[in-house]
């Protein structure tokens, strides 16, 4: 295992509070404390459709889609519906040009419901139940192998005179992301097939030993949050000698190669993101040296961004229910937390809420945010700069929320989920609704 070391980085940024920089692009400051997003008013947002709620500015996500279109004009590059998809979401990306990938046969059905061509859908999973790999082949979207036993499943599923077009995700031995419960790229995780230890070599064997099953490409995910263009780099080498010796020993000529995403946002002001344009270049760079010392076709690029299209086009509107001084903190609560943003508990990811609705002439004290969930560990934001007089009632709002928190959503404690906002040229509409408490009741059938 290669494990690739990213630049250093501070551990709190500094940040003032007219900082917008993580914040859409569209976000404007008014002088009484109001901050509009798509031009809609957030404290708007939250006395019509309540709180808490995900405000989705679609302008960013477009942006965001053509940036990579921009940076990557020959690759194709495939929506990471698991940071977050609604159908809305799915017509965007889709009208942007782009492919999607899913991981399950609900995420599958959704977007083809919303009318997201077929052939442009790739299924990942690492463990795909048989549900997920029948609706994948009834409604003919590619799939990314990544257990040998996968190999007999489809094929036998396929039949004789059936056809489907498959990858293989392979493990490249890399160890690079923002946390070790989001690094993917090496053995000794759940996903892929080693390079190294041949696992990888043995499935294409498999594969090629059944006709109805084509091998159009390799493919990797070495982890998210990275902000490095190194472990890319590196991925690159090992999978096209991936290929040279499968080119060697089958004859083969793979059409594509898959460096999935990861790309690194930034959730605070000052901290890294990665550098989208240094990315291509180099990669195709990589790519075609590589492939000139193999003495194989350069194949067709393939990416996966989800985080870095969804994450910064959203925001989630909080509203304080109480403020404690313990032991010389101060603890913010408020009417959401952990059942809507799981990632500080789970990865210890750290955010920058703002207080929104109204100006404070206070100094700043130390605080920290926390969720009304029946646990220590409910906390959204530890140790973050609000107004001395934050109170009840008050607004806050946090940045970067649109990855991970809805798609991640949990029903603890039967508070209901949260609704989904999208805001554009001063309009406000909702795309998901709140779930309710007669939601929950209708679930529970049994006496």
């Amino acid at each position: 295992m290669t494990t690739v070391h990213e630049p250093a980085t501070a551990t709190d940024p500094v940040t003032t509070a007219a900082d917008l920089s993580v914040w859409p692009a569209s976000t404007t400051e008014a002088p009484h404390g109001d901050l509009a997003v798509g031009g809609v008013p957030l404290p708007e947002i939250a006395d019509r459709f309540g709180t808490p709620v995900y405000v989705l500015d679609e302008a960013e996500v477009r942006d965001r889609c053509r940036t990579y279109r921009d940076a990557f004009p020959d690759a194709e590059v495939l929506y990471a519906a698991k940071a977050f998809l609604c159908r809305a979401m799915a017509h965007w990306v889709d009208e942007e040009g782009f492919g999607l990938d899913v991981c399950s046969a609900g995420e599958l059905e959704l977007a083809v419901t919303t009318g997201f061509p077929p052939k442009r859908i790739v299924l990942h999973g690492n463990a795909k139940s048989p549900h997920d790999l029948d609706t994948a082949l009834r409604l003919g979207v590619g799939i990314v192998i990544d257990s040998p036993s996968e190999i007999a499943r489809l094929a036998a599923a396929v039949g004789p005179d059936g056809h489907q077009k498959v990858m293989v995700r392979v493990v490249p031995g890399i160890s690079a992301g923002g946390h070790e419960k989001i690094r993917t790229g090496t053995d000794d995780q759940k996903f892929g097939l080693s390079i190294t230890d041949g696992y990888a070599a043995h499935a294409i064997t498999r594969i090629l030993d059944q006709p109805q099953l084509e091998l159009t490409g390799l493919h990797c995910h070495l982890g998210s949050q990275i902000t490095s263009v190194t472990p890319y780099l590196v991925a690159v080498r090992r999978m096209v000698g991936l290929m040279s010796r499968l080119h060697r020993q089958h004859g083969l000529i793979l059409p594509e190669i898959d460096l999935g995403g990861g790309h690194a946002i930034a959730y605070r002001p000052g901290e890294p993101a990665l550098d989208l344009t240094m990315l291509a270049r180099k990669v195709r760079t990589e790519l075609t040296a590589a492939c000139s010392a193999a003495g194989i076709p350069v194949p067709r690029l393939v990416i996966e961004p989800g985080r870095a299209i969804a994450g910064p086009a959203g925001i989630a509107v909080y509203r304080v229910l109480s403020v404690k001084h313990n032991g010389g903190n101060v603890f913010v609560a408020v009417d959401g937390g952990m059942s809507d943003n799981p990632r500080p508990a789970l990865y210890g990811v750290r955010y920058a809420p703002r207080l929104i609705g109204r100006h404070s002439t206070a100094g700043t004290a130390r605080a920290t945010v926390v969720g009304r969930h029946c646990e220590a560990g409910d906390i959204l934001a530890a140790d973050v700069d609000l107004p001395a007089d934050v109170r009840p009632g008050d607004l806050l709002a946090i940045p970067v929320a649109g990855a991970y928190h809805l798609s991640m959503a949990s029903g603890y404690n039967l508070v209901g989920r949260p609704p989904v906002v999208a805001v554009r040229d001063g309009q406000a509409r909702l795309l998901v609704r709140r779930e309710s408490l007669e939601d929950i009741r209708r679930r529970d059938v049994g006496l």
